[in-house]
């Protein structure tokens, strides 16, 4: 095989038992690889009733045919598994150099399985592969990790592990590698730290051969000459980082406030990227084979936000800013440090702290309750709360199940912002409708890079929609969920579709692999990758009725700013979404429809 390896790993933590078995050409060229394959992996052989932090439970880390290549940003890896905050397929995409590593070491697919008796690590050097204890990091936060394994092993190694988030199981843990890269969302650290599973140290030394080197070289540069001449990759994101989109947002009358209780946020340019690289900003940074370096080195000199790492990104400025009603940037980025070093999700924790302070304002919760003031727009007690919940001490106990188990303990459900449970990120779907839709219908829930929605209707990328309008938005929608569900198989960055498509990543998959994709056949992928996550999740337990939004967005006009008056129109858009997908009136994919896929 070209690009792919052709080799699972296999560790059963429950016997010790480490097994290597042949890759299936035939899943391969089907699911692509990553997400895709792993996902397909996942569906043969897990009940999708299991519990997820159970050892019946699988943890898989995936690679796609294009991590680790020369392919514009070949950097990414999934983590796939049932997960703990949703319930939902999980598939939990990271950057960095942890996935091309494991790709040199000669494996596409780590598979674990079972639960380990005491906490191990596993120990990867191309054939040599070991579980070894890992006692004496259990407990250590995922910076101290990495360094202690990189000191043991060596400077060449790379780390992805979890922190005390994950090891007590705080249902939205990150997987975290490279230090400050994260498989976030959905909780798969949790999964991680119910296995007992502390960190995988890879090194790989095999190398790749592609099938048509010039051919191959030839689509690569074509890529990245669009990447270069397209204004979002080559200027936007490389000067603000993806905070770039604070002020855009807002301006547009859809960024999130209060807890989606409002849709503009006066003070947000104190949070936005241009402050950040005017104020915080060290450096830029770059994943794997990447030419957009939109990661952002940063650091609090001094003060009581005093500490030094990667971010804030725009969805964790928005989450510990606006969302919880707070503007101050360094008080932001330390509850952004914190997350990175426990290593749970910046998103779900801002909104959850945002929750909570709506559950206070309301009188729902008091002092008493949570040990200190936590009015919206108090910095000191959202950085209090993000430490607390990592740790699952005091009132963060609470805050660690997430915010629709927090407001449901408490009789008002209705007060999280999520959808399937997972919180909703930082664009207000009032303000635009084909982002309810993805919202909405989104396999791991409340997620924005399942369908983008954002680049045609606010950045107008393709081309430019209409926010307000509802027409046409399901054929949209399904088309930017089909592409990014291929892409994530693929192993390249999804920030690469600002300047490229299906046209240029399908040319550079077929000259890696030597398989035939050609657009159509890349999409299908994609189409046949979605209706598999969303089997998984029905015989889960979802029905169409969770493709909806919480009551608020629905019937609750946005009060002031650019969005007055907005609310999603979903009811208006998910009848022609499922005919348009090839799905029944229930949500269900047709038997039709799964004999032309091959499902």
């Amino acid at each position: 095989m070209y690009a792919w390896k052709g080799t699972i790993l296999r560790v059963n933590l429950t016997s010790g038992e480490i097994k290597k078995e042949k890759l299936s050409p035939q899943d391969a060229k089907d699911y692509i690889g990553a997400r895709g394959l792993a996902s397909k992996i996942l569906y043969d052989e897990v009940d999708p009733s299991v519990d997820p932090l159970g050892p019946d439970n699988k943890l898989m880390f995936a690679t796609g045919p294009l991590t680790g290549t020369y392919a514009t940003s070949g950097g990414r890896y999934n983590v796939v598994t049932k997960g703990p905050l949703t319930g939902a397929i999980a598939a939990s995409n990271s950057g960095g150099y942890f996935g091309p590593e494991l790709k040199y070491a000669g494996y596409d697919l780590v598979i674990f399985e079972g639960r380990a008796k005491k906490p191990v690590y596993l120990h990867i050097y191309n054939d040599e592969v070991e579980l070894r204890d890992a006692g004496d990091l259990w407990g250590k936060d995922t910076h101290e990790t990495t360094e202690k394994l990189v000191e043991r092993h060596g400077e060449n190694f790379k780390v992805a592990c979890i922190g005390p988030g994950g090891e007590q199981q705080v249902l939205f843990a990150n997987v975290i590698n490279d230090m400050h890269r994260a498989a976030g969302r959905s909780g798969v650290g949790a999964v991680m730290g119910s296995k007992q599973l502390k960190a995988i140290v890879v090194r790989g030394t095999t190398g790749l051969k592609v099938a048509d080197n010039q051919g191959f070289t030839d689509a690569v540069m074509r890529a990245r000459k669009a990447m270069q001449e397209d204004p979002t990759t080559s200027e936007g994101l490389p000067t603000f980082g993806t905070n770039v989109l604070v002020n855009v947002i807002n301006q547009s009358g859809l960024f999130p406030t209060r807890n989606f209780q409002e849709s503009f946020f006066p003070e947000a340019d104190k949070t936005s990227g241009e402050t950040m690289a005017s104020t915080l900003l060290v450096r830029n940074k770059g994943c794997f084979a990447c030419i957009i370096d939109c990661g952002r080195v940063t650091a609090v000199p001094e003060g009581p936000y005093k500490g030094e790492g990667e971010g804030p990104e725009y969805e964790t400025a928005w989450a510990f800013g606006a969302q919880c009603g707070v503007d101050d940037l360094e008080a932001i980025s330390k509850a952004n440090y914190i997350c990175n070093e426990l290593g749970i999700d910046t998103i779900t924790m801002g909104s959850t702290i945002a929750c909570a302070m709506e559950l206070y304002e309301k009188g729902i919760v008091t002092e008493d309750d949570v040990g200190m003031d936590l009015s919206f727009g108090n910095a000191e007690a959202m950085v209090k709360m993000t430490e607390a919940a990592g740790l699952r001490r005091g009132f963060g106990d609470k805050l660690a199940l997430g915010s629709h188990r927090l407001a449901s303990e408490y009789g008002v459900p209705e007060l999280s912002m999520s959808v399937k449970r997972l919180e909703m990120p930082a664009y207000d779907p009032r303000g635009a409708q084909g982002m309810a839709l993805e919202y909405a219908t989104s396999n791991r829930g409340g997620c924005h890079v399942r369908g983008y929605m954002i680049s045609p209707e606010i950045m107008g990328v393709p081309q430019k929609l209409d926010p307000d309008v509802t027409e046409e938005k399901a054929a949209w929608l399904k088309t930017f969920q089909d592409l990014t569900a291929a892409l994530d198989s693929s192993g390249i960055c999804l920030f690469t579709t600002f300047a490229i498509g299906a046209d240029e990543i399908s040319a550079m998959l077929s000259k890696a692999t030597g398989v035939e994709y050609s657009t159509e056949a890349f999409m299908e992928a994609g189409d046949r990758i979605y209706n598999l996550e969303r089997l998984f999740n029905m015989e889960a337990g979802f029905t169409h009725e969770e493709d909806t939004l919480p009551r608020r967005l629905l019937e609750e006009p946005i009060s002031a700013g650019p969005g007055r008056g907005k609310v999603a129109r979903l009811d208006e858009m998910k009848g022609e979404y499922y005919q348009v997908r090839g799905w029944a009136a229930d949500g269900k994919p047709t038997a039709e429809k799964l004999a032309e896929l091959g499902l």
